[in-house]
Order: C-alpha cells, then sequence, then structure tokens
C-alpha cells in the first residue's frame, strides 16, 4: 500500500468511526454525512457501495447492541417494502439522475420537522405503513447511498425513543443494506478495491457504534427526539446545497 492509499484509508476511518458514533447516538446521519467525504476520497461510483459496506457493519452493531429493545413486527413490514425496491435501485444506480432526488428529500426533511413542532403528538402509524416507509427508503438509500434521516420521523412518531429507536431502525435498515449489496454486485459495482476499504474501515465503525451506545443512555427522551430532529434539519440542508 502507497503512502497516498494509506493516508487515504486514515482519513476515511477517522471520519467512519465519528459518524458512526453519530449514527450511534441520534440513529442515523452517518450515511449522509460520511457520503461527500467518501465520494472527494474515491468517486461516487465507488464511494456509494463502499459506503454501503460501511453502514452494514454500522447498523450490524447497533442493531446487536440494541437488541433486547428490536420491535421485530416493524422490523418485518419494513423489510417486505425495502428489500424490492433496494434491489430495483441498486440495478438503477449507473443511470439514475440523482441531483433532483436529493433536493427532493433535502425538502421532505426539513418539511417533517416543521410538520412534528406543528403537531407534536402526531398520530401513531399504522404498523403496516412501514412497507411504505420501507419503500421509500430503499429505493433512495440505493440511489443515494444513505437515506437514513427518511425514516426518523415515522419511527419517532410510533412512539419508539433511545435504544428501541436506534436498534430498531439499525436492524431494519439491515434488510436495505443486504439487498442492495445484491443488486451492486450484480450491477459489477462490487469491486476489489470496495471489498478491500470495507473490510479496513469496518473496525472504526465497529468503535464508533460501541462508544455511541455508552452516550446514549446518558440522554433523556425529550433531548433525544431534540437531537434527532436537529440533525434532520443538518441533513435536510445538506441535501438541498448538494453536499
Amino acid at each position: 500500500m502507497s503512502l497516498t492509499q494509506l493516508l487515504t484509508l486514515t482519513a476515511a476511518s477517522a471520519a467512519a468511526f465519528g459518524l458512526s458514533l453519530l449514527s450511534a447516538v441520534a440513529g442515523f446521519g452517518g450515511g449522509v454525512l460520511l457520503l461527500p467525504v467518501f465520494t472527494a476520497l474515491f468517486g461516487l461510483r465507488v464511494a456509494v457501495p463502499m459506503l454501503t459496506l460501511t453502514q452494514l457493519s454500522s447498523n450490524a452493531s447497533r442493531a446487536w447492541l440494541n437488541r433486547r429493545e428490536l420491535r421485530w413486527r416493524l422490523i418485518g413490514w419494513f423489510a417486505a417494502g425495502a428489500v424490492p425496491f433496494a434491489i430495483a435501485g441498486g440495478l438503477l444506480l449507473a443511470r439514475a439522475p440523482l441531483g433532483a432526488l436529493q433536493r427532493l428529500l433535502g425538502a421532505f426533511l426539513i418539511g417533517m420537522v416543521v410538520w412534528r413542532r406543528l403537531n407534536p403528538q402526531p398520530r401513531k402509524p399504522a404498523d403496516a405503513a412501514f412497507a411504505g416507509v420501507g419503500a421509500a427508503s430503499g429505493l433512495g438509500s440505493a440511489l443515494l447511498g444513505s437515506v437514513g434521516p427518511l425514516t426518523a420521523p415515522f419511527f419517532l412518531a410510533y412512539g419508539l425513543t433511545r435504544a428501541a429507536y436506534i436498534g430498531t431502525e439499525a436492524a431494519a435498515a439491515l434488510t436495505l443494506h443486504l439487498s442492495k449489496l445484491a443488486a451492486y454486485g450484480a450491477g459489477d459495482l462490487i469491486t476489489a478495491r470496495v471489498l478491500l476499504y470495507g473490510a479496513a474501515l469496518t473496525p472504526a465503525t465497529l468503535a464508533g457504534a460501541w462508544v455511541g451506545r455508552r452516550i446514549v443512555g446518558r440522554i433523556s427522551d425529550r433531548g433525544f427526539v431534540a437531537l434527532v430532529e436537529i440533525g434532520l434539519v443538518a441533513a435536510g440542508v445538506l441535501l438541498l446545497i448538494g453536499l
């Protein structure tokens, strides 16, 4: 490995650790912020499948650390929508126009926070509604690399917070990341370079998830929801300005 490759891997590992920690505390955000870092380092077509590998280890660790609080019915409904749409999005990645979709998602996230503030006690969504959430998330995630913030308002409206929210969201996300990898493989996007860097970044993401799990237990439910809403607005702004 050359010095340039080593420095690139070091920078990517530091970013993966910090943003895995963020995801472990807020339940999302790491993928949205990590994608522009990976894109700058590796290019978009390499960054998206590499980010999926990184998210796979990050979400698996969060689901395991919070396994006692998982809501399996929600995970099942989410997977029913996420799996087919994640595969379809993964096959479309090489040809899809991504800019307009990014801006639409950014506007949606900010709008959801405004709606939650105007409706502080939103109606609890039905379990079956998460099939639609999974479908939108699967398609968007396959095309954009990460749309974790898209699911946050729905899990919050269901009443999940802290460990139940973080673990359930992470386990649900695992289903779409595995589906995306299958589609990327069929589209010849999983190269030896992607696999090498994905494996090298796994220890950093696992460490970030562990540290974040230690932090989140000290946050109140109200503080947790506020933290998630701040993250939604930040993610929305980043998507709107094209980062």
